[in-house]
């Protein structure tokens, strides 16, 4: 039996879920974004409990790395990296846009010829990735502007956009047949059925220099 523990601070709301071989058992959520830091050991101590099992149960532990809010990305990843030293256990860092575009595939398979996962940064600012309708990843994540849109979403049909700030009038400014999905709270179910696929293609990372993924650079003023 294969316990994954799945952390996710990278929103507003963190989340801590526990899943038995791909199958969810239980989730724990904290709505305040402030207390991320202070809630998040408490969770995973009300999952574990839920599930009637402990720590050293656990195979590995699996974070949302982003992109999102930069402090709750390090409030997750440094957890989930504590834990991994503390028990020996793999870390799984996944992409929160290949997650998106992965709950939107599951539902709709090949009726679409790409998958696009596009998520409001700042304003005329955006985090996107592009996958085909096998799930092959073409564009990989990053940051763009605005006026960049063309060069991803341009002349192309049979599109699924997922997207809450991305409206099907905008984009059919870039291309024909586009279906906008507003959908970018991360499905928890698919979440525990992606990553356990993982985990048993032994898609790991290192520990010592896993980090979240920011996509966006960090700017500093003096």
């Amino acid at each position: 039996m294969k316990y994954l523990l799945h952390i996710d601070t990278s929103g507003d709301t963190g989340s801590v879920s526990l899943a038995l071989n791909g199958q969810l058992i239980c989730t724990k959520l904290n709505s305040e974004s402030r207390n991320h830091a202070s809630a998040i050991n408490l969770m995973i101590d009300a999952a574990l409990a839920e599930a009637g099992i402990t720590m050293p149960q656990l195979s590995a532990i699996v974070v949302c790395a982003g992109p999102g809010s930069y402090t709750g990305l390090r409030i997750g990843v440094a957890t989930a990296k504590g834990l991994c030293y503390a028990l020996n256990v793999p870390l799984l860092l996944d992409n929160k846009l290949t997650l998106l575009a992965y709950q939107a595939f599951r539902q709709f398979g090949t009726k679409y010829k790409m998958y696009v996962p596009l998520l409001l940064a700042r304003e005329k600012e955006y985090f996107i990735s592009c996958f085909d309708n096998t799930f092959r990843n073409i564009v990989v994540a990053k940051h763009i502007m605005d006026t960049e849109l063309g060069e991803y979403i341009g002349n192309n049909n049979d599109m699924c956009v997922i997207s809450d700030s991305f409206s099907k009038e905008e984009g059919e400014k870039h291309a024909e047949n586009i279906y906008i999905d507003p959908s970018v709270n991360i499905d928890i179910k698919e979440w525990v059925f992606y990553s356990f696929e993982e985990y048993k293609c032994n898609n790991i990372v290192n520990l010592s220099t896993a980090e979240p993924f920011y996509l966006k650079q960090v700017y500093t003023h003096k």
